[in-house]
């Protein structure tokens, strides 16, 4: 199945609550599936740069071991966007689930 287009969903739950750097939201999105979402760095970052572009995170530098690192954090409107795919994967997921257990 292919998940590529809720990765920018995936990617706003990640960082409500800390910013973080994009390997780091990639293990988490990894370890919150069990392992069945495996974003690629060549899938997360085109996605995170999107992101940033349409004012959903914001991103920053610091240093992290003696090596910088960007960090992206959520903003406002990354919240609220949210909040929107939230409500649309639920009605959909509920859709499917009814379809799915009439078979």
């Amino acid at each position: 199945m292919n998940f590529k287009g809720t990765l920018p969903t995936l990617i706003l739950e990640a960082l409500v609550r800390e910013p973080n750097h994009g390997y780091r939201i990639a293990q988490q999105i990894k370890e919150r599936s069990e392992g069945v979402l495996d974003f690629k760095e060549g899938t997360l970052y085109p996605a995170l740069h999107k992101l940033q572009s349409e004012g959903m995170v914001e991103s920053y530098e610091s240093i992290e071991n003696g090596r910088p690192r960007r960090y992206y954090q959520i903003t406002a409107s990354g919240r609220e966007t949210l909040a929107q795919d939230r409500a649309q994967w639920l009605k959909l997921s509920q859709a499917v689930t009814t379809i799915l257990g009439e078979a």
